[in-house]
């Protein structure tokens, strides 16, 4: 699931392998036939079988049928206290022995459809890799999840407002559907340039390859089969410690244990609550929940992200507490909630107007301004750098490529801009035509007119408000995609659109985050579309089937997300109201909570009280600024020591965007991620280069399937029926750190904290 706060070896620059800028370089013809980026020639093969069926029965029954349970799953988790996230490589292995069962025992006979020449077989043949790519796409789409649920959420559950659910369908159809309009627009530069090589995709490859290609057991050693299973039984049995016996085990902060009455100890050692010095964890969904696989992340992105992160951290935010900038010691150093002046939860009834559902300016001066967090607040300063960061880098360093590429597009594609993939899906396959993609966008945007525009304008939202929020999300597209393309890092558009439509429209929290989703999701949907069509590539997939089944697979999806979140919220009283549930329920919303602290310090407090010349905030706009013209000096020295691979490795906007996870990311989810990052990326990368191309990315899907499987089995057979492990001192899921929430302002008064005087 997306964060509803801000979401969040060698790149693209060839023949320096340690690079992760774009340049449309001619090398030796032998790498040019291949592809010229040294991870896709050593993962992605450069074959093809044109006569492998692909949109066969058994495509759609296994493809329908994951794309149901993975987002009716995940939708489900969502609500609860603890959140699981089944990955679509959870699917991705199910349903091979399925697959080849169906293979065996169906029969070949050709069946008709009525009334119609049509016919097709229950069986073309032995269960192939396409097929099962097709099927891992429509997972995909389950698994993604639906972001506009949270703004169902909100009004239900939170705010307590009657929303029509037909307008509400709309709104979550529409909002995943824009972006297919964009991703036709920008599919041949960022699928078909070798150079955009998504690494996310890699896994997947070699997830593919282990499970169908046929290889031979080296002597004393593995098959990818055998690795992939062992690590799957091994991560599979282990998770029952972490997942059920032994929860502490995901955050150890050791410092806390030490120094058990002090504040300040707890708030330097807790990796949940603090600032995490020490702490680690020994659980891999403590590595890969809120970062991801580390092990499909190129170590330059994992070691800017890590500089950025020891920077925001343990420099800017400390001085900014301790020096008690914006009041920040008043409240936790680390929380997604908001305050008012004295310390307290921000009393939000209090200022809002029953009727018009908009702000009290009367009752919001007579209580207090907002306030957050100190790392709440630097978060979204960053936030706002990133954007710019994102712009100046991509324009700096890409923008004479990205032009001529662009250019291309128009006339025939130039020998530097192709490989062996791009040629092969050329030869063989029939291309999407263009007006497919712009067909789908015309209707969505239709449909969302009527629904910001109809139904007693609920959703508050102008039709002018979503013609500028499409035409920001398209505006972003490419660069952000250039971006996620080359470092498997997205650059989110929340923060920017709350910004904007905070302005011209303060006041109302929905329109604040429909314009939100609206300009952030299209953009968020086109670069998942063009990741998929991107592993598509790579697999050889036929574009028209690919597209047939994303189209199936999100409207699916965003059907099953919007039912199961409409079946708890009208059957489950006073979920995500953690105060008024009974004791044990599990249903407290944590994200949908982010969610709905976001609405209120942009749509209901707006940005002119929070970062304009009316709030406490201003100071943070001066990152925007910074974050333009950040990329200048790495820019500058780029050019004069084009030759040295420290400095071309310095990627700014990733660097900047660093802490953009935090909150719900913690200090012990990035320490862990980048460790392990660092040890496969970079000292097995380069150790032993074999074992890591045949063995890395295998790895990381069996450590999530296992982790995924057990999580599964652990909550149905047990936790469903309130069994939760034996009580003991580690059955807690925190890291026993309780005071590192707690304020250090003289005299402010928070439960169970010491009042300093």
């Amino acid at each position: 699931m997306a964060s509803s706060k801000g979401d969040s070896g060698p790149q693209s620059r060839f023949p320096d392998k340690n690079q992760s800028h774009i340049e449309t370089k001619v090398v030796d013809d032998e790498e040019v036939n291949d592809s010229p980026i040294e991870q896709v020639r050593l993962t992605v093969p450069i074959t093809d079988d044109p006569t492998q069926p692909v949109l066969t029965f058994r495509t759609w029954l296994l493809g329908v049928i994951s794309c149901v349970l993975l987002a009716f799953v995940n939708q489900f988790f969502s609500y609860r206290t603890n959140q699981l996230v089944v990955t679509a490589v959870s699917a991705q292995i199910v349903v091979l022995p399925l697959g080849k069962m169906m293979a065996a025992i169906l029969p070949e006979k050709e069946v008709k459809f009525p009334f119609t020449k049509w016919s097709f077989s229950l069986n073309p043949g032995p269960f192939n890799v396409k097929e099962h790519t097709l099927i891992t796409i429509f997972a995909n789409c389950g698994y993604n999840g639906v972001y506009a649920v949270h703004i169902l959420t909100a009004v239900k559950a939170f705010y307590k407002r009657p929303l029509n659910p037909l307008a509400a369908m709309i709104l979550v159809q529409t909002t995943q559907l824009l972006g297919y309009g964009w991703a036709g627009m920008f599919r041949k530069i960022l699928v078909d340039s070798p150079f955009m090589w998504w690494p996310q995709n890699l896994v997947q490859v070699s997830l593919f390859r282990a499970l169908h290609e046929k290889e031979k057991r080296p002597r004393n050693g593995l098959s990818r089969i055998q690795f992939f299973t062992m690590v799957f039984i091994g991560s599979f049995a282990y998770y029952i410690i972490p997942g059920y016996l032994f929860p502490s085990i995901s955050a150890f902060s050791f410092v806390c244990w030490i120094w058990t009455d002090s504040v300040f100890a707890q708030q330097l050692g807790s990796g949940l609550n603090g600032l995490g010095i020490g702490s680690f964890g020994l659980d891999w969904s403590t590595v890969s929940s809120f970062l991801l696989s580390p092990l499909a992340v190129p170590f330059f992105a994992i070691a800017n992200t890590m500089a950025g992160f020891i920077i925001f951290l343990y420099i800017l935010v400390p001085i900014a507490y301790w020096t008690n900038a914006f009041n920040a010691t008043k409240y936790p150093i680390i929380s997604s909630h908001t305050f008012d002046f004295d310390g307290r939860p921000y009393n939000i009834s209090r200022i809002l107007n029953e009727k018009n559902f908009d702000i009290n300016l009367t009752e919001y001066n007579d209580y207090s301004k907002l306030y957050l967090s100190v790392l709440f607040a630097f978060a979204y300063g960053l936030s706002f750098a990133s954007l710019m960061a994102t712009l100046s880098h991509v324009a700096l360093f890409d923008g004479k490529n990205i032009w001529k590429m662009w250019m291309k597009t128009k006339g025939a594609i130039q020998d530097q801009f192709t490989d062996v993939h791009t040629r092969l899906m050329k030869k063989n396959y029939e291309q999407v035509p263009e007006w497919w993609f712009l067909s789908i966008a015309i209707i969505s945007l239709g449909l969302s007119l009527l629904a910001v525009e109809g139904f007693n304008k609920a959703l508050q939202l102008p039709w002018w408000g979503l013609i500028l929020a499409c035409a920001i999300s398209f505006f972003f597209t490419l660069p952000i995609g250039i971006i996620q393309a080359t470092t498997n890092v997205q650059m989110g558009l929340n923060v920017i659109t709350e910004l904007i439509i905070g302005y011209m429209y303060p006041g109302k929290p929905l329109a604040n985050v429909a314009f939100k989703t609206y300009g952030y999701i299209s953009m968020t949907q086109a670069l998942m579309f063009v990741q998929d069509f991107k592993l598509g590539h790579y697999m050889k997939i036929p574009p028209k089937a690919m597209f047939f089944v994303q189209l199936a697979g999100t409207i699916i999806a965003s059907s099953v997300c919007f039912g199961t979140a409409w079946w708890l919220l009208t059957n489950v009283e006073n979920i995500c109201i953690p105060d008024m549930l009974p004791e044990g329920s599990p249903w407290t919303c944590p994200g949908d909570d982010v969610f709905y602290n976001a609405s209120i310090i942009w749509g209901v407090i707006g940005p002119m009280r929070m970062f304009g010349k009316l709030g406490v905030y201003t100071k943070m706009n001066w990152f925007f600024l910074i974050g333009l013209v950040a990329p200048v000096p790495a820019w500058l020295l780029a050019r004069k020591y084009p030759n040295n691979k420290f400095i071309k490795n310095i990627h700014v906007p990733v660097l900047i965007q660093s802490i953009s996870g935090m909150p719900p990311a913690k200090a012990v989810h990035y320490w862990t991620w980048g460790v392990v990052g660092t040890f496969f990326n970079y000292y097995i990368y380069n150790r032993s280069k074999g074992w890591w191309a045949k063995h890395n990315y295998i790895l990381s899907a069996g450590l999530d399937a296992g982790v995924g499987f057990m999580g599964i089995i652990i909550f149905f057979a047990l936790q469903n029926y309130n069994i939760y492990g034996p009580d003991w001192w580690g059955l807690q899921s925190s890291d026993h750190c309780p005071l590192a929430k707690c304020p250090t302002y003289p005299g402010v008064v928070a439960e169970g904290c010491p009042v300093v005087q």
